[in-house]
């Protein structure tokens, strides 16, 4: 990358990403360091201007790894307060719709106690119980490139230069970006993260499986006051 030098931190894990799974892991670092009484650093990084700023609005959860994670969630303000009462399952066509009775879906299709959430807020909660718990949480900054030691194994990420002009010229707010060094660094990026991409292909990680599959969902929701 640049010839100028950036600064490096040096931390035991490094998470890219602060959607679920990235602030899940390090709350659950955190909690297992505790129990050994062992001091472990997290830091985590997240491209967006917030914690959850670029999480989808609404989603249906099940709490069942809330449960294990954070017991006491409904103690502590976890933003799961809307429980499914009623699925419908619906075939849609040009002049309308036909119902699927319940009884022909599979179980995982029932969502009964489940909650109707937004998980950008759901997000946002896990952010405060990470931070309360010590892990470094530095919204808006994005990952940009990965670092390897001499050897090829993965050393960390540096953040990306700030004030380059769109023909790749350093402005008068030029700053480098900044290396995070890790023992350990976790990519939580979702399922198209450009460094992931990057470390499957370099590791040759995705051989052997079966390819990635999509799909796209519309979820109504109602409002009972």
């Amino acid at each position: 990358m640049a010839d100028i030098e950036r600064e490096a931190m040096e931390y035991d894990v490094v998470i890219v990403g602060g959607g679920p799974a990235g602030l899940s892991a390090a709350i659950r670092l955190k909690q297992l360091a505790a129990e050994r009484n062992h001091e472990v650093s997290v830091c985590l990084l997240e491209k967006g201007s917030e914690i959850g700023a670029h999480i989808l609005s609404g989603a249906v959860v099940d709490p069942v790894g809330l449960n294990e994670l954070i017991p006491d969630w409904k103690e502590k303000g976890a933003p799961l307060e809307t429980q499914v009462t009623d699925d419908q399952f619906l075939f849609l066509t040009k002049a309308g719709s036909y119902r699927f009775p319940n009884f022909l879906m599979p179980r995982l299709m029932n969502n009964h106690g489940n909650y109707i959430v937004s998980l950008g807020d759901v997000c946002r909660w896990l952010g405060q119980q990470a931070e309360a718990l010590g892990v470094e949480i530095y919204p808006g900054f994005a990952a940009a490139e990965v670092l390897y030691n001499d050897d090829g194994a993965v050393k960390g990420v540096a953040t990306g230069d700030m004030g380059v002009s769109k023909t790749g010229e350093h402005k008068d707010t030029y700053t480098p970006g900044m290396e995070l060094h890790a023992k350990y660094t976790l990519f939580a990026e979702g399922a198209r993260g450009h460094l992931t991409e990057q470390v499957k292909a370099k590791f040759d990680l995705d051989a052997g499986s079966e390819p990635q599959v999509y799909g796209i969902g519309i979820k109504i929701g109602r409002a009972h006051v």
